[in-house]
This record gives C-alpha cells, sequence and structure tokens, in this order.
C-alpha cells in the first residue's frame, strides 16, 4: 500500500509541476434557440510544442469535480490541452444522483454539449484540430456513449471530430435507445469496475455485443476488486441508498461507490497508452 501511495503522490506532484494555472472559459452550444454559455476549465501543458492534441472532460451525475480535475491536470502533465465542462451550473443544476436523477430525455439533450466542446477547441490557438478526443464519466459516459455509438450501423461513416472516446465506469442502460443493432466510429475506451453495482459490467457488455460495426475500435478494461467511482481518491467505498440506478428495475435505487487505488492507478495508465497510440501525429 505504501508503494501504490508514493507511486500516486509522484504522479500527482507531476501533474502539478507540469501543468500551467487552469483558465476558466465559456463553451457556447445552442439549445432550444438559444445559446446556452457552458463554464470550463482549459488546462494546457507547460513548455509543450504546439499544436497540441486535446481532450474534453464530461463530469457526471455530481458535477465537476476532483475527478475531473485531476484527471486534466494528468493530461496537461501529459502535453494534452484538457477541458472540463460543466454542463450543469449554466443550466441550474448541481448534483442529480437522487430524486432529480436524469432521463433519457435528459441525456440525448446535454450529448450536444460534446459537439460544442470538440468544435470550441478546434478553434482554440496552439490545439490541434485533427487530434481531438473526448471522455466521459458515469452519467457523462453514458452522454459520451451517445456520441461515441451510432444506431444505424449500415449508414455511411460520418466525419467524426474525435479521434479517441474514453467511457469512464459509463451508464450503459442510456444505449438502449439507440436500438438493437450499432456502429463504432472512432476508437473507443470502456473502463469499468469489476464490483460496480451502478453502472455494472454486464450491461455495458450488453452493449458492446450490439456493435455490429466498428467493434475492432473497442478496447475493454475491466479493474478487479473496483467499484464505481474507484478514481474518487480517498474516499471509501460505502452504499448509496438514495441514488438513482438505471441498472435496477424502474430506475431505483441505490449502489456502492469508492476509491481503489490499485485500480486507478492501472485506469491512469490505460488512459496514457491509449491516447498516445490514438492522438498521436
Amino acid at each position: 500500500m505504501r508503494l501504490v501511495c508514493a507511486a500516486l503522490s509522484a504522479i500527482l506532484l507531476l501533474a502539478s509541476l507540469a501543468a500551467e494555472a487552469q483558465q476558466n472559459v465559456r463553451v457556447p452550444v445552442e439549445q432550444g434557440g438559444r445559446t446556452v454559455q457552458l463554464a470550463a476549465q482549459l488546462f494546457r501543458p507547460a513548455n509543450v510544442a504546439t499544436p497540441l492534441p486535446a481532450v474534453a472532460i464530461f463530469h457526471g451525475c455530481g458535477g465537476p469535480g476532483q475527478n475531473t480535475s485531476r484527471m486534466a491536470a494528468l493530461l496537461a502533465s501529459w502535453g494534452y490541452a484538457a477541458l472540463v465542462v460543466d454542463s450543469f451550473s449554466a443550466r441550474g443544476l448541481k448534483d442529480i444522483c437522487g430524486r432529480n436523477w436524469p432521463t433519457q430525455a435528459d441525456a440525448e439533450a446535454r450529448a450536444p454539449d460534446i459537439d460544442a466542446a470538440l468544435a470550441w477547441l478546434a478553434r482554440q490557438p496552439g490545439v490541434d484540430p485533427k487530434r481531438l478526443g473526448y471522455m466521459g464519466y458515469s452519467y457523462g459516459g453514458g452522454v459520451a456513449m451517445l456520441r461515441a455509438l451510432s444506431g444505424q450501423p449500415d449508414a455511411p461513416a460520418s466525419p467524426s471530430a474525435a479521434r479517441a472516446v474514453v467511457l469512464v465506469y459509463p451508464d450503459c442502460a442510456l444505449a438502449d435507445a439507440l436500438g438493437p443493432r450499432l456502429a463504432v466510429r472512432q476508437p473507443t475506451l470502456f473502463a469499468m469496475g469489476a464490483l460496480d453495482d451502478w453502472t455494472p459490467v454486464p450491461r455495458c457488455q450488453a452493449v458492446i455485443n450490439r456493435v455490429s460495426r466498428g467493434k475492432d475500435l473497442i478496447e475493454t478494461k475491466i479493474y478487479e476488486g473496483a467499484h464505481h467511482s474507484f478514481d474518487a481518491l480517498g474516499l471509501p467505498v460505502r452504499y448509496l441508498d438514495g441514488v438513482g440506478n438505471r441498472s435496477k428495475p424502474g430506475g431505483c435505487c441505490g449502489a456502492h461507490y469508492g476509491a481503489h487505488e490499485p485500480a486507478w492507478k492501472q485506469f491512469v495508465a490505460d488512459v496514457r497508452v491509449f491516447l498516445a497510440k490514438h492522438l498521436a501525429p
């Protein structure tokens, strides 16, 4: 355990040294005939030649947190620009994990945030618009999955702004609405905890099994001993009896969540390899 903690401390120290102070920005997205200005934080690496690859990060039902900021700092330490997008505050939302558990329609309405964030990144000086990716966590991972997958596998592949997608313990139940046959258009990594009972592995595997086009673009990493939010460092695993859970009958209720440091360490290594492979010049 001491070795694990020392390794984690070294990783976080590296990130803090390599990343410049983050910049608060706004990302415009069209919604219902009006423009919503999403709050976001842009992390850039220090002393790295441009143009940079860039990754947009989308939070779960609790809103942006330490896990998304930590990931952005790590990305900056690896030479990426990272944009942490807050989909909630501009819409008057804060935490929707409980009685306000988001519906399928809510998720589909949020999906354009991904398009808007990628378009915003592509316009930024020093960012390579041909080397973009995005990550989504939990509910945000389910929303990201709606963008990564298509329910029209026989349709001609359309150009995608993203060259890589990372789905972190995603809410795979959101893919039910896409239909029985799916297509994947870009390399996509599913990263999941083996003990997750909020967004369980079998639910995501069932989604992957429905992919009839592009399945070779999918990578799956399952971390043994890990529950939901295995990257919530310092938070012991506990049971939340009031949270919505799309994987239970009627969408309710209860799930375990909490940190598993060995899983997080391996996850960090897996993401680094995956992005280096697919966002290389």
